[in-house]
């Protein structure tokens, strides 16, 4: 690691309050519920009253209960003969939406409160990617890098802005990476120097950062069951990671011994903290699907197993309607578009009278990534997959499989169910685009040793791009934040026919 610790600190913080005031600047703007914000501020504000989701006024062709919050009246919640009549139907974990309501319960049912821990999140996650990055790269330039990069990309400015899950998913998932990149190191700091041959895996005690590792992708199920992917390839990071210590000691490993290792971190503990994430429906006979009367008919001990098989049979149902949701939209998209940016989403607009300088005047709020940023990673990771090829690079690697694992299971549901999918799912994989980025940028700066006339022009290579990402994000910026501008500004900026 290098030797700069307070550096390591001071930079990395210095871009998060960069990114930061980004994106909590105007955050109650525009003052509407956006696109999706529909289900989740209703369902967040239903968790704090209730403990579970409930029924709001609203019907499939008017948002009553958004117009009642907008106007200050919270009485939004529908009339039913039975409490259990009323229970929502939902389709994704609650954690999410608990994490959506601390902020109304901090601010208020407010644009701003429902918005404000998103921002957190999105914040937050500036600071992880630049430390994760500065790990991996042994570089602090290169992790401050990666922070800035993250902070100037559209398609994460614009959801840490909105109260969807994506950016919580997000944040788990980019959690959950870094404990296990330090995971790896701490691992290899602690190894034996000699070990015997017939040991069947490094013994290094207690693992903390797998451990955590693990609860963050538990958390990132409990947000979206799209966390399983990463899932499933951060344990398979973590198990050949150790697999290539063990080699390097000259263990014979055992994959017997492997799993072993495995069951706490990924699968005891994302699974306690993915049930621990229902404890409102565990607790309250009102949540969908409960059927609180019929266990405790059977007295206490039933009325456990009842609710277990409840609630199993609940997930089976989400599953069903996961895999089965070919519901047509203006702005959905397959995910070979994703990375080509060529199908955006757009989460609010208006044209209100007399707002701006001109005639007519637009109000935007478009989900789109920073173009420069997404074209630039393209052939980045291109690069990565060569590098991977040629000398095994374990970063290349993990970068890789990140990226494969929030994008490539996307195609499944593409083609074999037709499945109704936007661009913001690729959110999750942008700290992957990033990474990708700053690891090509320090193999274009070159080693420390290099003679000082390469070095600057790798230097100055990467700079550019970095001021070329800047300038397009500032040139999007009024289209992502929701400024009113005039129509012939916001036409200006559609670079695609596609993104209107």
């Amino acid at each position: 690691m290098p030797a700069d610790a307070w550096w390591g600190w001071v930079g990395p913080l210095f871009v998060t309050v960069l990114g930061g005031a980004l994106r909590f600047l105007r955050l109650g703007e525009p003052r509407a519920v956006v696109f999706d914000e529909s289900h989740y501020i209703k369902g967040a504000y239903s968790l704090l009253t209730f403990g579970v989701e409930r029924m709001t006024l609203d019907t499939d062709k008017d948002p009553i209960a958004s117009r009642m919050i907008m106007a200050g009246d919270l009485n939004i919640w529908r009339r039913c003969p039975t409490v259990e009549e009323c229970a929502e139907y939902v389709a994704h974990p609650p954690l999410g939406k608990w994490m959506i309501a601390i902020g109304e319960w901090w601010f208020g049912m407010t644009p701003f409160g429902w918005r404000f821990v998103g921002a957190v999140a999105g914040t937050l996650s500036i600071l992880i990617m630049a430390r994760v990055a500065r790990r991996m790269t042994r570089s602090t330039l290169l992790g401050c890098l990666a922070g800035l990069l993250l902070a100037l990309d559209g398609l994460h400015f614009v959801l840490s802005r909105t109260a969807l899950l994506d950016v919580f998913l997000m944040f788990w998932v980019l959690a959950a990476f870094a404990c296990v990149v330090v995971d790896r190191d701490w691992v290899r700091q602690r190894l034996p120097e000699t070990s015997s041959p017939e040991e069947a895996w490094p013994q290094v005690g207690m693992r903390p950062w797998r451990l955590a590792a693990g609860a963050c992708l538990g958390a990132a199920c409990a947000v979206k069951w799209s966390g399983v992917f990463f899932w499933l390839a951060f344990a398979a990071l973590s198990l050949i990671w150790d697999a290539g210590a063990g080699r390097a000691l000259g263990l014979r490993p055992r994959l017997s011994a492997a799993l072993q290792g495995l069951t706490g971190a990924f699968a005891l503990a994302p699974a306690t903290v993915y049930v621990l994430s229902w404890s409102g429906w565990f607790l309250r006979a009102e949540g969908w699907g409960r059927n609180w009367e019929q266990a405790t008919q059977a007295g206490p001990g039933f009325f456990v197993f009842d609710s277990l098989r409840s609630w199993l049979g609940y997930q089976l149902q989400v599953l069903g309607f996961h895999t089965g949701l070919e519901t047509p939209h203006s702005y959905m998209s397959e995910p070979w578009q994703w990375p080509l940016l060529q199908r955006p989403v757009a989460f609010h607009y208006l044209s209100p009278p007399n707002a701006c300088a001109a005639e007519d005047c637009s109000q935007a709020v478009l989900g789109v990534g920073t173009p420069a940023l997404w074209y630039f990673a393209l052939p980045a990771l291109v690069v990565l997959i060569a590098r991977y090829a040629a000398v095994r690079d374990w970063r290349a690697g993990a970068v890789l499989l990140g990226y494969g694992a929030g994008w490539l299971p996307w195609f499944y549901y593409a083609i074999a169910d037709n499945r109704t999918m936007y661009l913001f799912y690729m959110l999750p994989v942008v700290p992957f685009m990033v990474l990708a980025l700053v690891i090509v940028a320090g193999l274009a700066h070159g080693p420390g040793g290099m003679v000082s006339i390469r070095r600057a022009m790798g230097a100055a290579v990467v700079g550019a791009g970095a001021l070329i990402v800047l300038v397009n994000f500032w040139w999007l910026y009024p289209i992502l934040s929701g400024e009113t501008i005039p129509h012939a500004a916001w036409w200006a900026r559609m670079l695609m026919r596609s993104w209107v």
